[in-house]
């Protein structure tokens, strides 16, 4: 059974940094490496909103403009496990922050299309870690 879980999160004052990670179990064997995965946010009373995106083997990144050079998303495929390093954190960042992953019926997933706008395409979720920016 696939599980993701979520890591990282915390309080912060405006202009700090916080690194999450999302540590992937229950793929089989390598698979990990072949999934697309992604990080959302949703913040009280807001819908679930795409924050950054990489593709399986790590070459294809994709970042929501409200985080844009500001968030970096890596992954360490022989660790099963996501990262999102969000320096110059802002209130407005304030949110629940889960990770979600997917693999086209291919069987891999080296481009973003499609992926980077709604949460239909994801398949597993985690259950989010909290964070939280104060001004």
């Amino acid at each position: 059974q696939v599980q993701l879980v979520e890591s990282g999160g915390g309080s912060v004052q405006a202009g700090g940094s916080l690194r999450l990670s999302c540590a992937a179990s229950g793929f089989p064997f390598i698979t990990y490496s072949t999934y697309c995965m992604g990080w959302f946010r949703q913040a009280p009373g807001k819908e679930r909103e795409g924050v950054a995106f990489i593709s399986d083997g790590g070459a294809s990144t994709y970042y929501a403009d409200s985080v844009k050079g500001r968030f970096t998303i890596t992954r360490d495929n022989a660790k099963n496990t996501l990262y999102l390093q969000m320096n110059t954190l802002k209130p407005e960042d304030t949110a629940m922050y889960y990770c979600a992953a997917v693999r086209r019926s291919v069987g891999y997933c080296s481009s973003l299309d499609g992926l980077t706008s709604g949460t239909g395409s994801w398949r597993y979720w985690g259950q989010g870690t909290q964070v939280t920016v104060s001004s």
